[in-house]
């Protein structure tokens, strides 16, 4: 009987070794998972030497059309010197689309529809046109201004007019290329005078792009 004990004994001691032995075995008959055997994580093969941009697939660019912005001209600005005071609560009675509130403005304001321009006209004989769309519509509102004051017994003898170019001007072309009309002598004045002859005006037209006309 003692026999038979210590052969069973020697029998748990072996399975026991087996058991503590083998514990991935053990887990994965109890449907647990192991130990990882390594912390490697597998890679793909890079046996042979493929470049991983090659993979990406080209893609076309939409087609970007530029937007060509082109400025458009809203409002143009002229002044004009009448050469004469102006009582400007006498014009105010005597023309139409015109109001005069001294209190307000120093100077009275006329409108007129075509062109659709308005004028500010102040009692030293300035007048400011502005409203118009294009430069030719000012230069025409601003002389419809003019013959208006005229009508009403003013004796208008001279209109001097400004504009800016904005843009340089070469003096020295200009004078050798129109030579018969204009004038350039940079010692005693530094404008260039052109003398048109149709209409009858005459420009001091300056380096920096800057126009007197008269």
């Amino acid at each position: 009987v003692n026999s038979n004990k210590m052969t069973a004994i020697v029998q748990e001691d072996n399975e026991l070794k087996k058991l503590l032995g083998n514990p991935a075995k053990n887990a994965g008959e109890d449907n647990l998972m192991g130990p990882p055997q390594s912390t490697n994580v597998p890679r793909p093969s890079t046996s042979q030497n493929v470049n991983p941009q090659s993979m990406i697939s080209p893609m076309t660019p939409a087609n970007s059309t530029k937007e060509v912005i082109e400025p458009c001209l809203q409002n143009v600005v002229s002044t004009v010197n009448l050469g004469i005071e102006l009582p400007l609560m006498y014009i105010n009675t005597r023309t139409r689309n015109s109001e005069y509130n001294p209190a307000r403005f120093t100077g009275l304001i006329m409108r007129i529809r075509n062109p659709r321009a308005t004028a500010l006209i102040f009692h030293s004989g300035k007048l400011v046109c502005t409203g118009a769309r294009c430069e030719e519509d000012s230069y025409l509102a601003t002389r419809k201004f003019a013959r208006i004051i005229q009508k009403l017994g003013f004796g208008i003898q001279n209109i001097v007019a400004t504009c800016d170019l904005k843009f340089p001007i070469k003096l020295e072309n200009l004078n050798h290329i129109h030579g018969q009309f204009s004038s350039y002598e940079p010692e005693l004045y530094p404008g260039l005078i052109y003398r048109m002859v149709s209409p009858r005006v005459v420009l001091l037209i300056f380096v920096n792009g800057k126009i007197v006309l008269t």
